[in-house]
Order: C-alpha cells, then structure tokens, then sequence
C-alpha cells in the first residue's frame, strides 16, 4: 500500500486509502450533511437521512486515482503537511457530492412519480421498525429548508459549500466541476443570490438540528400494517419451522449458558428522568423535556406499584383510554413526569413516547386504583402544555409544563370578560378549575390561559380547554381573507376576534369525540342578513385527533337573535 502522497507519471496525484478514510471520519457529520441536503427534497426525511448517511459510507469503495490541479511546483512538503487534512476530506467531499447529485437525474421518459433509479436500490444502513427524521427546527430553518427545496441540486450543494463548509468561490466552483456540474459559476452565482435578509445567519442555520441528519429523532411505521406483515412473516416461519422438525431428525438445543437473558418487566430503577435544566433550555417542547415533579417521585413502592398495575392490571382496577389507545405494558425507557400526593389521590403520571398515562390510588384503605390511558405522540409547545392530574366533582386540576410562566382562566361564552389569574403550586399544579357541565344549558365554558415563558419557547399566550381526556384540547383560529391580514394560518385564539368567534363555537364543542388534539375555528365567509338583521359569519370548525382522523363541521354565526329563535 502506498504509505506517502506523491505523483503519478500520468498528472494524477496519489492518495492513499488510509488518508481518505481518516477525512471522512473526521468530516463525517459535515459530509451527511451535504448529502443530505443534495439529494432531491421529493424524497421522504426518512429515506434522505438513510440515503445519505450510505453516500458517505460509501465513498470509500471503488478507490481510485485523482486529477491534480496544475500548478508550480513547489519543493516537496513534509508527510505532516500532507495528511488526511488536506486531500483527504476534499477527495471524499468530491465523491459524495458526485454521487448525491446523481440522484436528481432521471433517465428520459422516468415517470416523475418515482425516485431516481439509484434511490430504489438497497442500500445500508436499513432500519427497520422506524422512521429516522431529523430535530424539527424553527421559523427560520422552516424559511430556509423551503428556500432550498425550490432550487436544483447543484444550486444546494453550492449553498452548502460556501456557507455551512465555509469553502472559498474557487474551491467551489472547482469542486462542482468535479462532481460533473455543466456550469459551477451559475450555480455559485444563484446560491449567493439566496443569501437574503430571511437567511442571513445561513451559517448558524444550516449547522442546527434540521438540517442534522446525524442527530436525529425515531418514530414507529404504521403499526397495524406492520402487525399484518408480522403475522403472515409468523406463519411463514411456522410452516419453515414444521418443515424443518420433519427433515431434521436430530437437533441440538442451545447452550444456556451463552444464551442471553431476555429483559424483565420495567420498575421503578428503569424510569428515566429528565434534568430539571430541559424545561428551560430543551431544543424540543413536548412531554420528553419534562422533569419528574411531586413529593414522591422517590417512592419507589408506589412506582413499582404504578408499573405493575400498567403491566398487569389487578382485578378491580378500573380501566379507561382514548379510542384506538394500545394499553400494553410499559417499555423499557419510560419516563417519569409526576408522582406525588392531589385531592386525597396518590397519582403518578408515565409518559412512553406514544402514550402518556396517570395512575392514581386512595391514599385511605379500601379504594381501588384507577389507570387511565391516553394517546399524546408528536405533541408540542402547546398540546404537551398541561396534563389533568385530578378531576374531582366536575373540577380539574392541571398540572403545567416547565415551560409555562402564567396560567390564567377565562369563559369562552364572555369573550369581553378578562381572564382570571390561576393560582399554582410550586409542583406546577392549578388550583381547582370548573370544567364544562356534563349536562343541561349551556351557559359557561370555561378554558385555560397559559402563557409560555421566552426563555424556553418564546413567549405566548395561548388557550385549551378541557373536553374530558387527560390531555386538554388546543384553540385556535383562523380570521376572515382579506382586510390587510397576513396568510391565513391558524393563530392563537387569544385576540378579540378569535374570542368572539369562539363565543358562537365554545358549545359546540361538546359533541365532538374524544382524544381530540386541537379544535381550529376558520372564519371563510361573511354575508348580510335579510332586513339589515347584521352580519352573518360562516365558519368551518375542525377538531383534530391524537389517533389522525378529523371531524369537520360548518357552522353559522348571527350577531344577535333572529325570529323564529336563537342564532346558531
């Protein structure tokens, strides 16, 4: 093996493999990065962050010469100067660029519907049972990854280059014609054009969590349909596994003393606890940057209890959930949120990733336990904001996310009445707040006010309300098009206009499923009534689900009470 750098009789210069792949260790993030952010942006999140990764791992077969640059020459440098540093990382650089730019050709008459022909061959890494998409970034990541979405590969790979990589308009142009672009000066020219005000800080931007796809985030496939595919992969087996008994006359068992021990059900040791510092600083808002809080959290019998109970439930626990809510036993890196002592209630609140669930037991002899579960997967600022830690006598008790500075409560039905302060333990836990009347008239809704601190989130203001699952419904609106409004996208239903519209909506509310997410209020239409009556205000609600399905309704909202009865 060539152990030095040198020249080729034919021009070319000689880098050995050992150099190659002590660049690409060294640059390995900095090199997915490329890649990922090369490949087209038609392929999934998933299938980018593997197909990247796989890019670069894969740079280093099929090693071959490499075209040296004219130049002087110079007095030969010494074997330190000439390491992996140099040619190392710009030699891989070229192979992983050239190679990720490949997949945005498609052969002629490809249908666009499918991905390049390389994008459909087997590469590794594969990962099975999971979808792998990077940390979810901000505003101005979201700008910027839809920005690069609209330009062509070579465009991208050039933004990239010049801003994250910090590589000089020679070198770049340089590399691009390497990779095989047909004209690196344009390509350079329009990535500079992208670099506008909205972008400025490209540099911090595209080294944070979204475009990462070594720092990324799992998520299970579709369960069901993996759950189909596993049962016909079992009977599959069992009919190899038959076939096998009857050829094979003999057989050896395996050795118990090589054979690995299978893990045991989770305890109260297994919870996993986030640092108190996450609440303030976590780049994710949802229930994983929650402390564990409650005088009890070092109870470890009353969490072996909770565990167990989740586990195997003892007859005469009374069991509830949410539709389409799995409640199987608690997996290995479950987290604890809450464990302590609320309206004469032992409760302890479990959070898996997918599922949160509360366990509560009598704190008095002679009661059963009580396990409640629910569905709370991809939640965020505000959907993991608050959990009903206690509902007693129609009133809720809500414990508040790390995040949440204030907490105030205020009647949808009396949108000109101001919200009233909430008083709350230094746990994070409400006092007792009345919820909405199970039945008879319709006279009051209440809902809960949160504002978020800025140091953590950024600070807003924002409403929920409880519609008799563990985890509060989000409130939203949408204003009527036009009037100087900016693109319509749900808001935050805390202004006059999104209160007054919710004051015709709040009842509604009511007759919609459980395990309902967020309720958005659209205002899309306005229309005079007859005899100057005022103004009606059409409206499409939808209520969003944990599970996926919506429920879409329009409604109709009068100003004041027309003849033949109420305004709907």
């Amino acid at each position: 093996m060539v152990t030095s750098q040198r020249r080729s009789p034919d021009g070319r210069e000689r880098i050995t493999l050992r150099e190659a792949e002590a660049g690409l260790v060294e640059h390995y993030t900095a090199l997915v990065r490329l890649a990922y952010l090369t490949l087209p942006p038609t392929l999934s999140r998933h299938r980018r962050v593997l197909t990247a990764h796989g890019l670069v791992q894969r740079a280093l077969p099929g090693f071959r010469l490499r075209k040296a640059a004219p130049r002087v020459p110079a007095q030969r440098p010494g074997p330190t100067r000439l390491g992996p540093e140099r040619l190392g990382p710009a030699w891989v650089r070229e192979r992983v660029l050239r190679t990720a730019l490949a997949y945005e050709r498609r052969p002629r008459r490809w249908p666009k519907s499918l991905p390049p022909p390389r994008a459909l061959r087997p590469m590794l890494p594969v990962v099975w049972g999971l979808r792998l998409f990077p940390r979810t970034g901000g505003r101005e990541e979201i700008a910027l990854g839809q920005a690069l979405s609209g330009l062509s590969a070579d465009v991208r790979a050039a933004f990239v280059l010049s801003r994250a990589d910090e590589l000089p308009d020679a070198q770049v142009r340089a590399l691009l014609e390497a990779a095989g672009v047909g004209h690196p000066d344009r390509s350079l020219r329009v990535a500079r054009q992208l670099d506008a005000p909205a972008v400025a800080a490209a540099q911090t931007l595209l080294r944070s969590a979204e475009f990462n796809a070594c720092s990324v985030q799992t998520r299970p496939t579709d369960l069901l349909r993996r759950r189909q595919r596993c049962r016909l992969a079992g009977a599959v087996a069992a009919v190899v596994a038959v076939g096998a008994v009857v050829l094979t006359a003999t057989g050896s068992a395996p050795d118990p003393r090589t054979a690995r021990p299978a893990l045991g059900p989770v305890t109260a040791a297994d919870l996993v606890r986030a640092p108190r510092t996450t609440g303030a600083g976590a780049s994710r808002a949802d229930f994983t940057a929650w402390p564990p809080r409650g005088v009890r959290t070092r109870d470890r019998d009353l969490l072996d209890r909770a565990l167990a109970t989740w586990s195997r439930p003892p007859r005469g626990t009374r069991l509830s959930r949410t539709p389409d809510t799995f409640t199987g036993p608690p997996p290995h890196g479950t987290q604890l949120l809450y464990a302590g002592e609320v309206a004469g209630d032992a409760v302890v609140l479990l959070h898996d990733g997918l599922r949160t669930v509360r366990y509560s037991e009598p704190l008095s002899p002679g009661g059963h336990a009580k396990l409640h579960f629910a569905r709370t997967s991809s939640s965020d600022a505000t959907t993991a904001a608050a959990l009903v830690v206690s509902r007693t006598r129609g009133a809720a008790r809500y414990l508040t996310a790390p995040w949440i500075a204030a907490s105030a409560t205020r009647d949808l039905l009396r949108p000109d009445v101001p919200a009233r302060p909430v008083r709350v333990s230094a746990e994070g836990i409400t006092e007792p707040l009345r919820g909405p009347a199970a039945s008879g008239p319709c006279d009051s809704w209440p809902a809960l006010q949160l504002r978020s601190s800025a140091r953590a989130v950024g600070q807003r203001a924002f409403l929920v309300t409880d519609l008799g699952d563990l985890v509060p419904a989000h409130l939203t609106y949408t204003p009527l098009p036009g009037r100087g409004t900016p693109a319509r996208q749900p808001r935050e239903a805390t202004g006059a206009a999104a209160l007054a519209s919710w004051a015709h909506t709040a009842c509604h509310l009511a007759g919609l499923p459980e395990g309902v997410r967020a309720v958005n209020v659209s205002d899309f239409a306005g229309q005079p009534l007859p005899g100057g009556a005022g103004r009606a205000v059409w409206s499409c609600v939808r209520a969003d689900t944990w599970r996926g399905p919506d429920e879409v309704s329009v409604r109709i909202s009068c100003p004041r009470p027309v003849e033949g009865g109420r305004a709907p």
